[in-house]
């Protein structure tokens, strides 16, 4: 059953309104994708806080013409399009429809929108490489704690000297 005018429009402000607030979006071109395959991929999606949706490619134009966004990348388009985006984090939709790509040859990249700026699909590649959020802080982190567990390591090896001279010399009497 076609959408009315009236719902057509209430989808269009919601992904004018997902695309504002996202941090991150991907945007793929797929076809000849089964239900088997889909359904799982968009709950683990559901689980990493990841919207996504089969966008018109008409309503994805006007939302782009909407936020000026070059509306003729959605022009040369061929196959029918899906979009992912998070308002949490910048690199997880193109990781996670990287993940999906490497097990399903049925999708590939188109772009996506980072830092409010549309970039080509070589360019979400290159993101989808980069290591996540979580990631990052982890190593940031390890980065930070490193020469602090070396300070603590040099100073606890004079008390291990130390501990040893004491234990030496209480052998010997």
């Amino acid at each position: 059953m076609p959408k009315t005018r009236k719902q057509k429009e209430a989808v269009l402000q919601n992904l004018i309104a997902s695309l504002k607030n996202a941090k991150g979006v991907a945007l793929t071109v797929f076809s000849g994708l089964k239900v088997t395959t889909d359904r799982p991929f968009r709950h683990e999606l559901y689980h990493e806080g990841i919207e996504y949706s089969v966008v018109k490619k008409t309503l994805l134009r006007k939302a782009f013409q909407e936020l000026n966004y070059p509306s003729d990348a959605v022009d040369k388009i061929q196959g029918n399009i899906s979009i992912a985006t998070s308002s949490q984090d910048e690199v997880a939709p193109a990781k996670a429809m990287d993940n999906f790509m490497r097990n399903n040859q049925t999708m590939g990249f188109i772009g996506g929108i980072l830092e409010n700026q549309w970039i080509d699909s070589n360019r979400i590649k290159a993101l989808a490489q980069l290591p996540g959020r979580d990631e990052l802080i982890a190593k940031t982190v390890g980065t930070i704690k490193a020469p602090l567990s070396g300070f603590v390591n040099v100073l606890a090896g004079n008390l291990r000297g130390l501990v040893n001279v004491l234990k030496a010399v209480q052998e010997k009497k």
